[in-house]
């Protein structure tokens, strides 16, 4: 099955999206076969990446949900869009209503199947859910690796401390991802929010721009000069693809070409 790895946060928008975006970004080839990732916007407040990538006639998350109570609901990356920096997407939706039905339904044993796939399929899933609800609970324990994003003042963290127990959150699986500038160590914060794998991504306008236009070019993650976001997210990527994967089980189903 499909690596999957999680990534959102315990409050507002700090940066989920595009950690999500650069680490499939600077996901490292040799992991999944040469297949590379698929990026999945399930944030049930609402998605951004339509909007921002131009992405307004492309299958959406909803479309992946729809498929998702049919017989042959056909193959994920069937309704992927490629963004111009070379990932793979697929978009929400804006709007809460539709985007927490779409969510709810991935959360559902057919739902984590699709994003699975088949028994001996390999890739991964990069799935953005935004803030962490009670909807994406089964994703979490459905997931290879959690990251969960924050900044790194002391009342995000804080926040982390005293909430992360209480959303579900796999500490064994789980990488803290504290964006921009921050005061305090990687072991400090590790032991104050009893999550061991803490890691400093920076603020990056560079590579946020990058990813923010439907017409912009590569964002490169390896080469002379990388951008300092994506140094960071290679790193980030290359330690989830070693990680162990978390068994679950899945029935199988027999794939069909061709999307719905």
């Amino acid at each position: 099955m499909r690596r999957l790895v999680v990534v959102g946060s315990l409050t507002g928008a700090p940066g989920v999206t595009t950690t999500a975006l650069a680490l499939a970004a600077a996901w490292p080839t040799e992991a999944d076969g040469g297949t590379r990732p698929i990026v999945v916007e399930a944030d049930g407040s609402g998605g951004d990446l339509m909007i921002r990538a131009g992405l307004l006639t492309a299958p959406s998350v909803l479309d992946v949900a729809a498929a998702v109570a049919m017989p042959y609901p056909g193959a994920l990356a069937d309704a992927a869009s490629e963004l111009p920096f070379g990932v793979r997407v697929v978009a929400g939706v804006p709007g809460r209503g539709p985007c927490r039905k779409a969510v709810r339904t991935l959360a559902t044993e057919n739902g984590r199947r699709m994003l699975l796939g088949e028994a001996g399929e390999r890739g991964t899933v990069v799935l953005d859910v935004g803030r962490l609800t009670e909807d994406v609970e089964p994703l979490l324990d459905a997931a290879d690796q959690v990251v969960l994003v924050t900044r790194g003042g002391a009342e995000p963290l804080m926040h982390v401390t005293v909430h992360g127990a209480d959303d579900g959150l796999p500490s064994d699986r789980s990488t803290l991802a504290v964006i921009g500038p921050c005061s305090y160590r990687a072991d400090d914060i590790a032991e104050t929010v009893g999550i061991e794998r803490v890691v400093f991504l920076p603020w990056d306008p560079g590579s946020v721009a990058a990813m923010s236009g439907p017409r912009l070019g590569t964002l490169r993650a390896t080469g002379f000069r990388t951008p300092a976001l994506m140094t960071a997210a290679r790193r980030l990527s290359r330690s989830l693809a070693r990680a162990r994967t978390h068994h679950r089980a899945a029935s199988a189903r027999v794939p069909v070409p061709g999307w719905m």
